[in-house]
């Protein structure tokens, strides 16, 4: 007995061939495929078709148009089908097309096809008095109902979108600058709002294609019908009620094929035009929005079964509609309730995982956080995103600012609760050392004297945490009376992020570990293989260009030029391995950085100079003790120190009433020891030398340090 062969169609020969030659051919000439198509759509204008081709592109135009209607239903936004415009324009061509080759097959011929004889014929019975009834109802439908709502709301949304493109532009911007999203997310946004603009305002021309097809369907199936009435009768010789019959009924016909397509693709724009951008799938929403609450379906139910009881109503047709939609409301009660308690439970759960006590490796013990806030639980509303706190947002902005600042990478900052502090305290920890500590209000605001502030404040008078400014908590609702006063007047969150950052920037040089340092150096292989494999061939320690690194950062240098740091490493380490000498060198090599950090806007630098008394005793004492001194005050006496500092004091309240940041210039011989001397006393005082910047800038001293 012969075995049956199963046949696989899929993968037979000749699929396989089309799979694997014709289909990727198309896919590689999409451009020609396109330019071939709208060439042929206006070669039906011109060249006669015969009645089976004709059949076949009346078969495209409703299958293109349900198409079309279905992309349009799944679709999430509007650009999601962005060339509906264009698609628009070629079917509306296609169908014209279409119609001028039906026109005159029946014209010529009395026959246009089968497609158009079943329509003409099953579709409405042969009779074409029905069937210009039909086919105008149909008009009216998509001309006055479907075409003039979609062109009105393609004329709004351009409109719309045209007048808050630059509102929304701002938003990305100011998005952007807050750190919220990243310069990629921004450059999306603003695409999609450009391509948005486009799609409206093009919408609201290619609406206008609709309207202008149903105006050009009927002015057709008008001349078609006089035209065969004129054909029939003088030319074939037909009496007047075989030629109104045989013409109209497929005239009739051919506007029937003609206008249901045309009505399929003006719902899809109608479709298209509502969809609002960011919303989800059609059918989502619908069941979402209708099946959401069962009261509403519930009493729709009772109002169907009280109008089916009403005398003179149909009662079946209604009961049966009220008894489906009880059930459906029934069904979706139980549904919610299911989900409540199932949403309780694994709620209850979750609960019951964070109470029970785990078991924490021991290891996780021994580690330590780089950063980290404690706050009070005052305070704990300004993490809290449910109450509108955005500490957390900040924190990142704070990061990507000290890394464009600083050239290093810090790591996450730790924000946990403390019980044990006072309500509205906060501490900062750097590898669980406390380095600050103080006090926020978080439903007040900070009013801070910039020095030309007139009037007192009532309030809680603070000292400002960051400068040691004079500041006064107040009410909300003295902000703007602050303000006019001349106060400068941040929130609670902004004073917590703004000493956050100051602390980070000045103890940057305690968080760059050597994996950083690795890390920094590993990053640059893309970029300068040459440097990093002179690196490994002169075996340059690590540990020496961490100690390099930390001493830059410890005087608030940026280490962002790393390359030209490790080429000054490289070449001055042969004759050294002083750390501090190495940087020295390295602050020569970053010149116009140092320039940069601390001139003003016309490139002038403002700083206090030394008596060239001072020194030759501080060079002197150098002398004396060597290089690798490091006692902050070299063997000098105390009397001459104080009375520096004293000097020094008047010095910088003298640059600091200018409006400048306090700056000591001085040799290079001296420059680290005296940084040494002074820091402990004034953290904010920086100390450069003159040979460290370039040879061509403007230097204005503002005071000088005498004994």
């Amino acid at each position: 007995m012969a075995k049956s062969k199963q046949i696989d169609v899929f993968n037979s020969p000749a699929v396989s061939k089309i799979r694997n030659n014709v289909l990727p051919l198309f896919a590689r000439n999409r451009d020609l495929m396109l330019a071939v198509g709208v060439l042929l759509i206006l070669g039906l204008l011109i060249i006669p078709l015969p009645t089976a081709l004709l059949d076949v592109f009346l078969a495209t135009n409703l299958a293109l148009s349900v198409l079309i209607l279905m992309i349009s239903i799944y679709i999430r936004s509007p650009l999601d089908f962005s060339a509906f415009p264009a698609v628009l324009l070629m079917t509306t061509l296609f169908r014209l097309g279409l119609n001028v080759a039906t026109t005159r097959l029946i014209l010529g011929e009395a026959s246009a096809g089968e497609i158009i004889q079943a329509f003409g014929t099953f579709v409405i019975k042969g009779n074409y008095v029905v069937g210009v009834i039909i086919f105008l109802i149909l008009l009216v439908i998509n001309f006055i109902v479907v075409i003039k709502g979609s062109t009105r709301i393609a004329e709004v949304s351009a409109r719309f979108t045209l007048d808050a493109l630059p509102g929304k532009q701002m938003s990305i911007d100011a998005d952007l600058n807050a750190g919220y999203i990243d310069e990629a997310t921004a450059k999306k946004r603003r695409e999609d709002l450009t391509r948005e603009a486009d799609f409206f305002g093009a919408m609201d021309g290619a609406a206008k294609f609709i309207k202008g097809d149903a105006i050009a369907g009927l002015i057709i199936t008008g001349v078609n019908i006089l035209g065969g009435l004129a054909v029939g009768i003088l030319q074939f010789g037909m009496d007047f009620s075989t030629a109104a019959s045989t013409y109209t009924i497929l005239t009739i016909g051919d506007g029937l094929v003609a206008q249901i397509p045309s009505l399929l693709i003006s719902v899809s724009g109608g479709l298209v035009v509502t969809r609002s951008s960011g919303s989800d799938y059609l059918d989502t929403e619908l069941s979402f929005q209708f099946g959401g609450k069962p009261k509403p379906i519930a009493i729709t139910s009772v109002v169907l079964l009280v109008m089916g009881i009403i005398p003179g109503f149909p009662f079946f047709p209604f009961f049966i509609l009220s008894l489906l939609t009880a059930a459906f409301a029934y069904i979706r009660y139980k549904q919610i309730e299911e989900e409540s308690k199932k949403k309780l439970s694994e709620q209850i759960q979750a609960a019951e995982e964070v109470a029970a006590p785990q078991e924490q490796p021991v290891e996780e013990l021994l580690k330590i956080d780089p950063v980290e806030i404690e706050l009070g639980y005052a305070l704990i509303q300004l993490v809290d995103e449910t109450q509108g706190g955005d500490v957390f947002k900040r924190i990142t902005n704070v990061r990507r600012q000290l890394a464009q600042e600083l050239g290093i990478i810090l790591p996450p900052v730790r924000v946990r609760d403390n019980l044990q502090l006072e309500p509205e305290e906060y501490v900062v920890k750097i590898r669980n050392n406390e380095i600050a500590r103080n006090k926020l209000y978080p439903n007040m605001l900070l009013a801070m004297n910039p020095g030309n502030a007139e009037g007192t404040l009532e309030g809680i008078n603070v000292t400002e945490p960051v400068f040691g400014l004079p500041a006064t908590w107040i009410n909300q609702n003295m902000r703007e009376n602050a303000e006019v006063m001349g106060y400068t007047v941040v929130e609670a969150a902004t004073v917590l992020t703004t000493h956050l950052t100051e602390l980070l920037r000045r103890n940057a040089d305690k968080l760059l570990t050597r994996q950083e340092v690795k890390r920094l150096i590993d990053n640059l292989k893309d970029d300068y293989p040459a440097l990093l494999e002179e690196i490994q061939q002169e075996q340059l320690p690590l540990v020496l260009v961490q100690k390099v690194l930390q001493n830059l950062l410890s005087e608030g240098i940026p280490i962002r030029d790393l390359p030209i740091i490790l080429e000054s490493i490289l070449e001055y380490s042969k004759v050294t391995k002083n750390t501090d000498v190495l940087t020295e060198y390295v602050r020569h090599n970053l010149s116009e950085t140092i320039k940069k950090l601390y001139q003003d806007r016309f490139g002038v630098i403002h700083a206090i100079a030394l008596d060239p008394q001072i020194e030759e005793k501080i060079t002197n004492a150098l002398q004396m003790h060597g290089t690798n001194a490091i006692a902050p005050s070299l063997g000098l006496s105390p009397d001459f120190i104080d009375a520096m500092k004293n000097s020094l004091n008047e010095a910088i309240e003298e640059i600091s009433l200018a409006g400048y940041m306090p700056l000591i210039i001085c040799s290079a011989q001296i420059r680290p020891y005296l940084y040494r001397m002074i820091h402990n006393t004034y953290p904010l005082v920086s100390v450069i030398s003159y040979t460290e910047l370039p040879a061509d800038t403007d230097i204005e001293i503002h005071g000088q340090v005498r004994v």
